[in-house]
């Protein structure tokens, strides 16, 4: 059943199947000029990345310590799909916008469908339920669109309906948001992703979502003040 959930990749994912190949780009620098006295000079110029001071993670047990392991591994494995199903999103509305006939759209969406179930179903069929639902919610951080609205926007209302009805079966909603600033695991999973981004083990994407990392970190390991009895 989970394979149904995951319907959106029918679509998203099967665009390099049908790129043209493109010529290597020589490399080049940029240059900055600066206009002195009449005299222009050339300043070369290098941008470096944001990077982000990520402090030692502190655990109130092992048993919390051994969740967020268990939440990494999972996180860390299902990423990479939610990654492609936002470059393939980009890039299928790219596609399908230069395709006038509404007959050639609808057949070039089916050919990607073929595509992907024998390139990955089976892969995505090997997901567990919690992986599934961490899946929704970064697909939601990466395209800032729930699955739901993705399967509704690229088959028919009445499938995602479908779909998330079946989803809800195995409790998980195709609706999910990803929200850390008011969900505590989201923002574990954003931690681990900056994480992962810092030691090159995932290859960084920015979140299509509002929120500021540094902010949420702040929030969530402030400690709680205690209610005040009246």
């Amino acid at each position: 059943m989970l394979k149904k959930l995951l319907t959106v990749f029918l679509v998203l994912v099967a665009f390099p199947v049908f790129a043209q190949v493109k010529p290597p780009v020589e490399d080049s620098v940029d240059y900055e000029y600066y206009i002195i006295e009449g005299d222009t000079i050339a300043r070369k110029q290098i941008d470096l990345d944001e990077v982000l001071i990520l402090g030692r993670l502190k655990f109130d047990s092992d048993l919390e310590r051994r969740k967020y392991l268990i939440l990494r591994r999972k996180t860390l494995k299902v990423y990479p799909y939610a990654k492609l199903a936002s470059d393939r999103l980009v890039e299928l509305n790219s596609r399908l916008d230069q395709i006038k006939s509404k007959r050639d759209r609808k057949r070039y969406t089916k050919i990607v469908q073929d595509y992907i179930e024998n390139e990955f179903s089976a892969e995505l069929k090997k997901l567990t339920r919690t992986e599934g639902q961490i899946l929704v919610k970064l697909i939601h951080r990466q395209t800032g669109i729930t699955t739901f609205d993705l399967v509704k926007e690229l088959k028919s209302g009445w499938r995602a309906f479908w779909y998330n009805t079946t989803a809800s079966m195995f409790d998980i909603s195709l609706k999910e948001e990803f929200n850390p600033a008011r969900n505590q695991e989201d923002y574990l999973i954003e931690d681990i992703l900056q994480r992962a981004f810092q030691s090159k083990q995932l290859e960084r994407q920015p979140s299509a979502l509002d929120y500021n990392f540094l902010e949420l970190t702040n929030k969530w390991s402030s400690p709680k003040k205690p209610d005040r009895k009246s």
